[in-house]
């Protein structure tokens, strides 16, 4: 099969790999039709993460089935399926709690597990021809009869639709609430309109690119341009000095400041200032244990200069983590089913399989216009 393979920083590539196949009796194969360039891939792209050569990358997958293993029940061939990009066994303590993405089965010794993703198991990623899924039966979501006809906005149930959504659940968002977003990358924009979808009453969207804060807009945002680094003072100035009701970061320990420089911390305080006294805040940005690419000594070890002492002062509340994808996608599959959400209204290129090192190259510099990339393996 086809696979796009991880040779090394800003190195990748589409090789013929072995064809996956059942290896346990829980076990689904699918064959890919979807699979997404996600930001967290970038972080393994730019040799951030420990993440082995020789790697099939893509944890954002859909496909149909074409194989079940002999225990697999519920799960037949030719359903359409997305698949969470966390990889849970369906009876763990932390499974039968809805915590799918700390899973204490899937990958043993590590709480939590996904597919094509550095230090989360030893599982293929999808993007790629054709993809096993373990315990199958737990982890597939088969979709309606129109899967087919909404394919692009089904397959945002993988990751980031679940994921936008946690941060607003994250941040206790409530009907007639305001809410400030940082980062308008695929992530927040599923905040946004997660938020919406909540009945928040105002979105503040923070971000230095013009063409993503664009569509921030379009969903009916306020877009916060913080490129000249104002961006806390107008949040403050469009809420009576009083900051939000709720906050949600959206970008991670990548963020950079107007100079384009890296500065993990910067967010997360800028929150702390734009989010009200007893306020709420959801953190779903990447933050890891050790940062070895980092330009200061706290972030190689995955720590922050955090402002503790203002966010302990006004009260506020802080939750964080990766999303429990199947806590939320049957729910939110419902919505786009019925026409109440259209996540891939944020796509901006669909390229064959072939072409994904382009796309890699072209969304790692966040290049302009590049703002969500799907991969379609059967183009």
């Amino acid at each position: 099969m086809k696979a796009l393979v991880y040779n090394g920083p800003c190195d990748v590539q589409v090789k013929n790999m072995p064809d996956a196949k059942i290896e346990k009796p829980t076990d689904v194969l699918v064959r890919i039709t979807t699979t997404n360039i996600c930001g967290s891939d970038l972080h393994m792209y730019e040799g951030r993460t420990s993440m082995e050569t020789g790697r099939i990358l893509g944890h954002e997958n859909m496909g149909e089935v074409i194989e079940v293993g002999k225990a697999v029940d519920r799960v037949k061939v030719g359903d359409i399926v997305c698949l969470p990009f966390n990889i849970g066994c369906g009876f763990c303590e932390n499974c039968e709690r809805g915590l799918s993405g700390y899973c204490l089965t899937a990958n043993p010794g590590t709480a939590g597990a996904a597919y094509g993703f550095a230090g989360m198991g030893p599982y293929s990623g999808g993007q790629a021809e054709l993809l096993r899924v373990p315990y199958g039966d737990y982890n597939c979501l088969v979709l309606p009869d129109d899967a087919k006809e909404k394919e692009n906005d089904y397959v945002m149930l993988s990751d980031i639709f679940p994921t936008g959504y946690h941060a607003t659940e994250l941040a206790g968002v409530k009907a007639g609430e305001s809410v400030v977003i940082y980062g308008a990358g695929p992530v927040g924009l599923m905040a946004t309109m997660s938020a919406f979808i909540k009945g928040a009453s105002q979105v503040f969207v923070v971000d230095t690119h013009k063409d993503r804060l664009a569509l921030a807009e379009k969903m009916g945002a306020i877009a916060i341009d913080d490129t000249e680094g104002a961006g806390v003072q107008k949040v403050l100035d469009l809420t009576d000095g009083k900051g939000a009701d709720r906050g949600c970061e959206c970008v991670g320990y990548q963020c950079c400041d107007k100079h384009g420089k890296e500065v993990p911390n910067l967010t997360m305080n800028n929150l702390v200032q734009t989010v009200k006294a007893t306020g709420g805040i959801g953190v779903v940005g990447v933050f890891l244990p050790e940062d070895p690419g980092a330009h200061d000594d706290l972030a190689k070890e995955g720590k922050l200069a955090f402002d503790f002492g203002n966010f302990w002062f006004k009260g506020q509340k802080i939750g964080t983590g990766q999303a429990n994808v199947k806590h939320y996608n049957r729910q939110l599959a419902k919505l786009i089913h019925a026409g109440k959400a259209k996540p891939s209204q944020i796509i901006s290129h669909e390229l064959a399989l072939d072409e994904a090192p382009t796309g890699y190259q072209n969304f790692d510099k966040r290049a302009e216009g590049w703002t969500k990339v799907v991969l379609k393996p059967g183009k």
